[in-house]
């Protein structure tokens, strides 16, 4: 039987996982509840499966756990709880063909939606060619390592945004999406991630994560999945020219980042899956497919003491529950959105560089979320009408021209300032009472010269507006660091109902071609268009 919204108060949990996962205690909890509403006993509960586990703290002082169940009970099988609510999926089929032989594919990106439409293609039969720019796993941590060490060692094809895995590698690994699961997509994808190694709570977890560290070793065991399946991947390898001959794409040429080697993919069709840095390739496809520049967001990445988060959503709570999260809004009065964004507890904000002379930061958490700082962005929405010129590129110059002032505010480090610093719009020159907690070297910097002034008094402002929320938040003592520009894609690739662009045969795909936004919704779409091929 199903059960809805069986709720435990949190403090009578007597020790929680700080992941989230069901503990022992916890599932004696749910039983012992189970019984009293039921009218059972313990041993005649067969199984208890948790479909969704989530925290309701709307009320400090009666904070609960909501769990969804399925459980088998002797003498039952009736339906309780609002069926409306049911978490009972339509099963996801990714097998619909049966050995389409060796029409050739090529996916260029081993992002989350590249990875996924080549594992789809392997399993259906398609041997897919998979071709990344950046380096192996093994390799792209070595040389991130070696960049966070020292600034002047950015690998410009390998990095934070480049290679296996795509961008998301060094996120936060976050799996929850605005996208509707009825088609079970969303819980497929979930259920390939544990079945190569992600941790089981993922499948039930209100907002699911994998870490960084995890999702490495899950990256890489699906790309051994694919070559177990006939793929080919190619690492080093970046994507120079597509041959079209009659507006249809023939083949691929490559060259290898490492020793300038030459070779030519022949191929039906090509999957773009290049993520949302992927400028190079951008300035060769704008005379080739049709772009068009879109909206997106810039900011800063603003960091308090985990522990504080904790306490504000959780209040007495927050011993036995797993790092807190928030998410903020504001409209300011001349009508910008300021936002939370990508919100990583227990994280470090990161230097995601990938281009010399540009920084940018973004947040990354390991799959305990322990480090000291809670961090997320605050961003403000930036439209066409904000960039300068009407070129398909302008976003992507817009992005440039702020990195650039970042990169020669901080010497290339991350550029720091105290929260009561950027106000009064004046350098800092040490931290307070909050430590900070980065991956990269960082330098004191004036922050204020890194964005737009309207960028800058929009998050002024929405920080005012968010002490209110969180007592506290917007402290003097709080550290920022910049800039976050890269919140999605600058443009949009587009595609027909048939999910090709004007060239035949070529699919934009995932979050660089404009359709996704982190990491799940980027694997649904690069499925989407494994699908789309194989129906052609």
């Amino acid at each position: 039987m199903i059960i809805n919204q069986l709720r435990i108060a949190a403090d009578r949990l007597e020790t929680s996982d700080r992941s989230g996962k069901v503990s022992d205690s916890e599932m004696k909890l749910i039983r012992r509840k189970l019984c009293s509403k039921l009218k059972v006993r313990d041993d005649d509960i067969e199984s208890v499966i948790v479909l969704k586990k989530s925290i309701d703290a709307r009320k400090k002082h009666n904070l609960c756990l909501i769990y969804n169940l399925d459980v088998r009970v002797k003498g039952f099988s009736e339906f309780i709880g609002d069926s409306d609510n049911a978490l009972v999926k339509k099963e996801f089929e990714p097998v619909i063909a049966d050995n389409v032989g060796l029409k050739r594919v090529v996916v260029a990106g081993a992002g989350p939606a590249g990875l996924f439409c080549t594992y789809i293609l392997a399993l259906n039969g398609m041997r897919p060619v998979l071709i990344e720019q950046g380096s192996c796993m093994e390799k792209r941590v070595l040389q991130t390592e070696s960049f966070f060490s020292d600034c002047t060692k950015l690998n410009h094809y390998s990095n934070v945004v480049f290679g296996e895995g795509g961008a998301g590698t060094f996120s936060d690994g976050k799996l929850n999406t605005a996208v509707k699961d009825k088609s079970g997509v969303i819980a497929y994808v979930k259920k390939v991630f544990v079945e190569h190694g992600a941790p089981e709570e993922i499948i039930y977890l209100d907002k699911p994560h994998i870490g960084t560290d995890e999702l490495r070793h899950v990256i890489l065991n699906i790309r051994r999945e694919i070559e177990r399946l006939g793929g080919q991947v190619y690492f080093d390898t970046f994507m120079k020219d597509i041959v079209i001959e009659n507006d249809r794409v023939v083949s691929v040429k490559a060259v290898s980042t490492c020793n300038s080697d030459e070779r030519e993919f022949g191929c039906e069709s090509l999957v773009l899956a290049t993520g949302h840095s992927a400028r190079e390739t951008y300035e060769y496809l704008k005379d080739i497919v049709e772009m068009q520049a879109k909206d997106f967001a810039v900011g800063l990445r603003v960091q308090h003491p985990q522990k504080f988060i904790d306490r504000t959503q959780y209040g007495d709570a927050a011993s036995v529950l797993p790092p807190a999260d928030y998410k903020l809004r504001y409209h300011t009065k001349n009508n910008r959105a300021v936002y939370s964004f990508c919100m990583c507890p227990g994280g470090y904000v990161v230097n995601s560089s990938s281009e010399d002379g540009f920084t940018v930061v973004n947040g990354m958490s390991n799959h305990r979320r322990d480090s000291e700082n809670a961090n997320s962005a605050i961003v403000v929405n930036v439209t066409k009408d904000d960039f300068d010129g009407d070129d398909v590129l302008a976003g992507v110059n817009f992005q440039r021209k702020w990195e650039k002032k970042a990169y020669d505010e901080a010497g290339g480090n991350i550029p720091v300032q105290l929260l009561g610093d950027y106000k009064k719009n004046v350098n800092s020159t040490h931290l307070d009472k909050i430590g900070i907690v980065v991956k990269g070297g960082y330098s004191f910097a004036n922050l204020r010269n890194t964005l737009p002034e309207f960028v800058n008094k929009a998050i002024i402002e929405a920080m005012d507006y968010f002490d209110g929320v969180i007592e506290g938040y917007s402290d003097d003592d709080v550290v920022l660091c910049g800039v976050e520009t890269r919140t999605s894609s600058p443009v949009r690739i587009l595609r027909d109902e048939t999910y090709q662009s004007n060239i035949r045969g070529v699919y934009p795909c995932g979050e660089g071609a404009g359709y996704a936004g982190g990491i799940m919704s980027a694997a649904v779409d690069g499925i989407k268009v494994a699908h789309a091929i194989l129906k052609r």
